[in-house]
């Protein structure tokens, strides 16, 4: 005997398919738009600037910029969507892109360690400020909000401290030039950063989609307890997401110093915000209600493409900064409207079908066998 369990996804049925021609294209445009309705945005966008500015904007040179230019944030959304999976967020990612670009930089420099093994050291650092996170958050049980701010800070504090409050530039020429390749390498004529946020966005989609580890992350963070009671390790996997959220600034620190080519500190606070914007903002779209790696890409581009097109206006310097506050409020804001209609619909649509208490419903023809599952007793005093 198995439990009858009703969806309440935006799945077709079968009134969708009624009407013809237009009608029936308008109707499914307008029950696409609570899902894709920010990529349609997106592409209104990109036709608005491109129509505005048809000189710069819809250019190869103007696509090669961002691609190119907004890669490390685009690695800084996706590590942060990892932990939001499961519940928890990490805001150290920022602050940890800002020290691991300066620790590439300076153990080459004033250290004299070779190319490789500076890469491997920096790597392992982000490996290890994920486990201080995870068991910060999963042993401690400090609150992510404050732990990930805590050990940022202290991140923060290190890169001041190997700076001095000064830039790191190899004056020497102690590091090679193919460390400076690592971000202006193309690769089958797209740039390489680029190539490799595509390669992280499709295997976090493949994790995310089709795997168990995707779905025991969101059950992690849809509801710990229940998780917990259906065996899944929900420490194990939140740790294993803040090591990712660890290791993927590290990835995204070797990227900056390549392209910048000199290390400051004071380059943290320009990543952390964008990349939580774009991680809220890929919740209201593709998996409304969740965060996804696509839903993420599609905040990356709609902040890369919406900043690039104010600034050819010529934006003054404070339009990006309020641009991204403005984005991260709408993008929270819908996100919580979003979740708030969904337990809405939810409890509509249980209200609408109650079963008493105990009772075993007779087998439908379509249905096959169903149960239902017998309410709680309520709690009292005894008397």
């Amino acid at each position: 005997m198995t439990m009858s369990l009703r969806s309440t996804a935006l799945e077709p049925g079968p009134e969708d398919y009624r009407g013809h021609g237009v009608d029936r294209v308008m109707h499914a445009f307008r029950r696409s738009l609570p899902v894709y309705g920010l990529v349609y945005l997106t592409f209104l966008i990109i036709l608005f600037f491109s129509l505005l500015l048809p000189n710069t904007f819809p250019t190869a040179l103007n696509f090669r910029v961002l691609a190119s230019g907004k890669a490390v944030l685009a690695i800084l959304a996706l590590a942060v969507t990892v932990p939001m999976a499961a519940g928890k967020i990490d805001v150290s990612i920022g602050y940890a892109v800002g020290l691991w670009h300066i620790v590439v930089l300076v153990l080459q420099t004033q250290f004299g360690v070779p190319m490789p093994l500076a890469i491997v050291i920096v790597l392992a650092g982000g490996v290890l400020v994920g486990i201080v996170n995870g068991l910060l958050v999963e042993l401690a049980q400090v609150d992510a909000f404050v732990a990930t701010l805590g050990t940022g800070t202290l991140l923060y504090a290190f890169s001041l401290l190997l700076t001095g409050g000064a830039q790191i530039v190899d004056t020497k020429g102690a590091i090679p030039s193919l460390f400076w390749k690592i971000a202006s390498t193309d690769i089958l004529g797209l740039p390489g950063p680029f190539l490799f946020v595509v390669a992280l966005a499709v295997v976090m989609w493949i994790v995310f989609d089709y795997l168990p580890v995707g779905r025991y992350l969101y059950a992690c963070g849809a509801n710990p307890r229940a998780a917990e009671l259906n065996g899944i390790p929900r420490r194990r996997y939140v740790l294993a997401s803040f090591i990712v959220s660890g290791t993927l600034p590290a990835i995204a620190g070797v990227f900056l110093a390549s392209r910048l080519q000199v290390g400051q500190a004071n380059v943290s606070l320009d990543y952390l915000l964008p990349a939580l914007v774009a991680a809220f903002l890929g919740s209201t779209t593709i998996r409304p209600g969740r965060v996804n790696p696509w839903g993420t890409v599609v905040g990356i581009v709609i902040l890369a493409v919406g900043i690039s097109g104010i600034e050819q206006f010529g934006a003054q310097f404070w339009v990006e900064p309020l641009f991204n506050g403005l984005t991260l409020v709408i993008a929270i804001t819908i996100a919580s409207w979003a979740g708030r209609r969904r337990v809405t619909a939810l409890e509509r649509h249980q209200g609408a079908t109650p079963a008493p208490p105990g009772a075993l419903p007779a087998d439908g023809p379509d249905n096959g066998p169903t149960a239902s599952v017998p309410a709680p007793a309520e709690e009292g005093p005894r008397r």
